[in-house]
């Protein structure tokens, strides 16, 4: 009886994932169809069509990146609160971009854009990861918590020097740097959307075989590690690619502190299941949709105005703050 009812139970539950993921999908079609056809005629269809392609192209791979990155931070660190941003990756993003300037000169950051540029952000990146995982997991007393406290010291410490770097600065040269500084959804960085899809397709290959481990993750550290899930390992590989994801989504469309908080609360609150091929999926069409009408509506009703990304932070932050309150009265 028991078996019966828990099995009905999975059904029912799959049925109504599948209904929000139809909802979801069309909904975001929808608004994709807008904004990519509003204004739209013949004579400037050449010039508007592939330059909105390429930014719904860079909302969907940002929004994976993410929510991908998100989702599997708080598995391995079994708390729904953090997201690398709020631990402060993208903090370390800004700060090596911030030490290329106050040391060689905004001619030389100039120098840098693009792919050199990108591809020292994600070395910087997996180095710091690498070195936290290897300091704090070097003796069996090690345990992740250690990793998230260390991380967040550092994150400020990060932000605190590139802040003080910045004071210094020459203001034409910190006028280069701001651009990189803050979330831009007007000036959308497509020069690096070739190798950003590259780079995500593949680490879609990569982790495809972890999404299992992950769910068993979910029961508990003990249990994953009877079930067979080789835990550092799995630790490691999710940092990395966190890092990687960080600066992806960084290098195309800015720093966002607290997306992930919002992509990963609302994916598991809609789909209330523990499986995170449905949860990422879940996080990235609501990301997708998220940015894309964020999009819409900057550009096309309030005609640059209004910059959504403070919008976003400002809403983040506060069920952040939400978040850690419904915590401290469990």
């Amino acid at each position: 009886m028991d078996k019966q009812m828990n099995t009905n139970r999975i059904t029912k539950n799959k049925h109504r994932n599948t209904k929000i993921f139809f909802f979801l999908t069309v909904l975001y079609l929808l608004v994709i169809g807008i904004f990519v056809l509003w204004g739209l005629t013949a004579k400037n269809f050449d010039f508007f069509f592939p330059r909105r392609i390429s930014k719904i192209l860079t909302m969907l791979f940002v929004s994976y990146a993410i929510g991908y990155s998100s989702i599997t931070f708080q598995t391995i660190t079994n708390n729904q609160i953090l997201t690398p941003s709020i631990m402060g990756l993208d903090s370390l993003y800004l700060f090596i971009q911030t030490v290329v300037v106050f040391f060689f000169g905004s001619g030389q950051l100039s120098l840098l854009t693009g792919i050199p540029n990108f591809t020292i952000s994600i070395l910087g990146m997996l180095l710091a990861t690498s070195i936290l995982y290897l300091l704090l997991f070097r003796g069996e007393s090690k345990n992740i918590y250690f990793l998230v406290l260390t991380g967040m010291v550092l994150g400020s410490l990060f932000n605190g020097m590139a802040t003080f770097m910045q004071v210094l600065l020459d203001p034409n040269e910190f006028s280069v740097l701001e651009g990189k500084m803050f979330a831009s959804f007007n000036n959308i960085n497509t020069d690096l959307l070739g190798i950003c899809i590259f780079i995500v397709l593949g680490i879609v290959w990569i982790t495809r075989k972890d999404i299992a481990y992950l769910n068993a993750l979910t029961l508990g550290t003990d249990y994953a590690i009877n079930l067979g899930v080789d835990y550092k390992h799995l630790v490691l590989k999710t940092l990395l690619i966190s890092g990687v994801l960080v600066s992806i989504s960084t290098a195309l469309l800015g720093p966002i502190t607290f997306l992930g908080i919002i992509l990963a609360s609302l994916s598991r609150q809609l789909f209330r299941t523990y499986r995170h091929n449905v949860l990422i999926v879940g996080a990235t069409l609501i990301g997708g949709l998220f940015l894309t009408f964020g999009l819409l509506l900057t550009e096309r009703v309030l005609n640059y105005q209004t910059n959504i990304s403070v919008i976003l932070n400002f809403l983040g932050g506060t069920y952040f703050i939400y978040l850690i309150i419904k915590e401290a009265k469990r």
